[in-house]
């Protein structure tokens, strides 16, 4: 063979790519049957090795006279992978929303393989992204795969509902099959802060899952969990699981990305670190921090225009955040409030955040079935999210529904055990407890969150009022006395007047129990 036709002729993974006759031969000089155009991409990939090739560049050169869709790409990216039978994508990589890479090493003529060089990393988004690898089947039985590929499947579908997160395809998280999992290659290849993998084993009737939350940056485990249960009825066991696992790993990248934002100088902050900045803020519920907090959601709005998150923070705090501070006379912040939930749902229609906002604006307003209704999108939209879970039980409780309230906020506790929301959360589960008349229940919540939060002035006058009930009149003046000391304005502006929300037995039911506790209005 000449200098030239040598020049033409590239080797990889035991194929031969011959230019000068046009063809592509396996291992044993068989021709393996590719279409012209099919060819034509193999060749700009493995001549191209190590290298990202995205759609725009692939049409230049393949399709450069014509317009054709992105299925054409597809298509004959379907092909290639056929041909040469790389099922798992291990040779030809698809690097979501960026291109392809032919990660193969590849020998030109006589020389020796030359290293695919490598790839350069892909920028990280700006909120939290996340790939589900598929889970290892240690039942030492192929059959069983369908559990473990279905578990992991599920698992996926169950975090892309959440609005805060970047899930990776299936498709490209699946291509790891197999393989050793190496946490650095998967982040630099997916573009993922975090990866969950996991194992499952199935024997004599029992089946045992491990899985783990890995920072990709780093390489630390931020939450590791094992399950195990008796196999009865596969698929309720598949949900079980699913629900479990959702439910733990959501929380636990919310506290990572906190911790994150928190180690970030403030002048160098991104909208999404603006935004986590307010959220951590929120979680303190003091009068100062919530301040904190609208500074930063505000920042983070003003940052990224398009970004609805913190317009609908700025909305729930406005709306709700006064509730227990006052920080803002009541007209004041719902305005504030309408206008950022406004904004929010007009960049996302089903952000649960901003429809919790709004359906608190209901209440404010005294509809009921319109606050129902929002609350009704902002679950169904995003069914693990605490705040929706939390938007309902506050309107159930403030209509006369406190027993199914008390059932939402334990829902909602489950799904968030720690995070910005939990004060609201806690004091709910007090209020609650006391519409039912069970105060020993209500002053156990109260000291709790008295506990957690002790700037949360609502906790003092609902201990009150719960220790009046019960006739501890000693304790239940002290609780008096602190709630009165703590914000003279916002004892005055629930207790002396009724606002909106509160239905007329219910403010008069707190009043009773205030009044055993030696207030004298």
């Amino acid at each position: 063979m000449d200098t030239a036709a040598s020049e033409a002729v590239y080797r990889f993974e035991g194929f031969v790519l011959d230019l000068v006759r046009g063809a592509l031969l396996d291992a044993t000089g068989v021709e393996v049957p590719l279409r012209a155009k099919s060819f034509d991409l193999l060749r700009l990939f493995v001549t191209s090795a190590g290298r990202l090739l995205d759609r725009d560049a692939i049409n230049q050169v393949i399709w450069s006279d014509v317009v054709v869709t992105d299925d054409a790409v597809t298509q004959c990216v379907r092909d290639i992978r056929r041909a040469i039978g790389d099922v798992h994508q291990r040779i030809l990589k698809t690097v979501p929303r960026r291109g392809y890479i032919f990660a193969a090493a590849v020998t030109r003529g006589g020389q020796q393989p030359f290293a695919v060089p490598a790839a350069e990393p892909l920028p990280l988004p700006d909120k939290p992204s996340i790939a589900v690898l598929p889970f290892a089947n240690l039942s030492g039985d192929p059959e069983q795969e369908y559990f473990s590929d279905g578990l992991a499947v599920d698992i996926i579908t169950a975090l892309s509902r959440s609005r805060s997160l970047l899930v990776i395809a299936r498709n490209s998280s699946f291509t790891y099959r197999g393989q050793a999992i190496d946490v650095n290659q998967v982040r630099r290849e997916l573009a993922v802060r975090y990866v969950v993998e996991g194992s499952v084993r199935r024997s004599a009737g029992r089946i045992r899952i491990n899985a783990q939350l890995i920072d990709a940056e780093t390489g630390s485990h931020i939450w590791a969990e094992r399950y195990e249960r008796a196999l009865e009825d596969v698929f309720a066991v598949q949900d079980e699981i699913t629900e479990a696992l959702t439910t733990a790993i959501n929380p636990a990248i919310a506290d990572a990305e906190l911790r994150r934002a928190l180690r970030k100088p403030p002048e160098t902050l991104g909208a999404w670190e603006a935004y986590q900045r307010g959220l951590w803020h929120a979680g303190k519920a003091t009068a100062m921090d919530i301040e904190r907090a609208l500074d930063f959601f505000s920042i983070s709005t003003k940052l990224d225009t398009t970004f609805a998150s913190p317009h609908a923070m700025l909305a729930y705090y406005y709306g709700w955040g006064f509730a227990h501070s006052h920080i803002r006379p009541m007209r004041e912040t719902t305005k504030v409030a309408g206008e950022h939930a406004l904004r929010a749902v007009q960049l996302d229609a089903n952000d649960p955040t901003a429809l919790a906002a709004l359906s608190w604006l209901s209440m404010c307003d005294g509809d009921i079935d319109g606050a129902l209704e929002r609350v009704g999108r902002a679950i169904l939209a995003a069914p693990s999210d605490a705040v929706a879970w939390i938007a309902k039980a506050r309107v159930l409780q403030f209509s006369g529904r406190a027993k199914e309230a008390l059932v939402l906020y334990q829902t909602a506790l489950r799904l968030s055990p720690v995070g910005p929301t939990n004060w609201i959360i806690l004091g709910g589960l007090m209020i609650s407890h006391y519409f039912e008349r069970d105060y020993s229940a209500a002053v156990g919540s109260a000291r709790r969150t008295i506990r957690d939060y002790p700037e949360l002035v609502s906790s003092y006058r609902w201990l009150a009022a719960a220790l009046g009930q019960l006739g501890q009149r000693d304790d239940a003046l002290g609780a008096l006395q602190r709630a009165i000391e703590v914000s003279p304005v916002s004892f005055k502006s629930y207790v002396c007047s009724r606002l909106p929300w509160f239905r007329p037995q219910d403010h008069q039911h707190m009043l009773d129990g205030l009044r055993k506790a030696g207030w004298q209005g």
